[in-house]
């Protein structure tokens, strides 16, 4: 399987840490602690998992203070924490400095291979990023964003580096729009106003009104495309994979540079070949 780097977030602010050592510092949202939603809750895995997520391309590795910091901790609770995904094996420490292992991949890769649709789709997606000579994706979406679960890059396209894990805001992105288009219309307008509509490019779509009619529009043609809206110079179409009843579950996409292949070019040419490897995956899907 095609594999690349996630791509992770910026890091938390971190305020005053006075009390028990493992309590979460104040104002840190990524432990989880800002929520509570039953008792149910578990705040030690929820801070073990906010210490894994704070590694990420722009920090590969971290002292304690550090990964306290960025994971909205304490440094006894960070510590406490490190020293337990060493002794799992995923993370490793060297010297002052604190890094996760390959191992860390079982955890994520045990959602792929737990899902039929990856292995099917990609030699599909394969050849199609072959025939269009773009760059093809598959996404889901998770709350307001698009989560990239399988990549065929034909060379690097945007400013950020995108791979398998990488996130991208959902209501600016050709597959964002496909994956919103599946839900239900509250279930679109509750996504939007939990998102952050910001202008990315000066044509960026930021209105709720003109977003949900561009979705609704989405659901009714059966594609995306979105022209410069979420980078400069990028342009992408995306089409829906369903599942056997009708559901749709995740995006596939081609995306190319503006100044290679116009908007029009991708629709014109590239349109009618992303259409048909989407139903090629959909058929398969059905016999799952």
């Amino acid at each position: 399987m095609t594999q690349h780097a996630a791509a992770g977030g910026k890091p938390a602010g971190r305020g005053a840490s006075a009390g028990p050592a493992d309590r979460p510092v104040a104002g840190a949202s990524q432990a989880g602690d800002a929520v509570k939603p039953s008792d149910a809750y578990v705040q030690s895995f929820a801070r073990g998992l906010a210490v894994i997520r704070a590694f990420n391309a722009e920090r590969p590795a971290m002292t304690l203070t550090e990964v306290a910091d960025a994971a909205g901790l304490t440094r006894a609770g960070a510590r406490r924490i490190l020293l337990t995904l060493v002794q799992l094996g995923y993370v490793v420490a060297e010297g002052r400095l604190f890094r996760l292992t390959p191992r860390i991949l079982e955890l994520g890769f045990a959602y792929l291979t737990s899902m039929p649709f990856w292995d099917l789709a990609e030699p599909i997606m394969e050849e199609l990023a072959n025939e269009a000579h773009q760059s093809c994706s598959a996404t889901v979406l998770d709350g307001t964003d698009i989560v990239y679960v399988l990549r065929i890059p034909t060379g690097r396209i945007m400013s950020i580096n995108l791979g398998i894990g990488s996130r991208l805001p959902a209501y600016c992105s050709a597959m964002g729009r496909v994956l919103l288009a599946g839900l239900a219309d509250e279930e679109i307008e509750a996504v939007l106003a939990r998102s952050e509509l910001r202008a990315h490019t000066p044509l960026t779509v930021t209105d709720p009104v003109r977003l949900k009619e561009a979705i609704l529009k989405v659901r009714q043609q059966g594609w995306s495309l979105v022209d410069r809206e979420l980078e400069t110079g990028l342009v992408a179409i995306a089409a829906p994979i369903r599942d056997r009843s009708g559901r749709t579950v995740a995006a596939l996409n081609l995306s190319g540079q503006a100044h290679r292949i116009t908007a029009r070019q991708m629709q014109d040419d590239l349109l009618p070949l992303l259409c048909r490897a989407a139903e090629r995956i959909n058929d398969l899907m059905k016999r799952v």
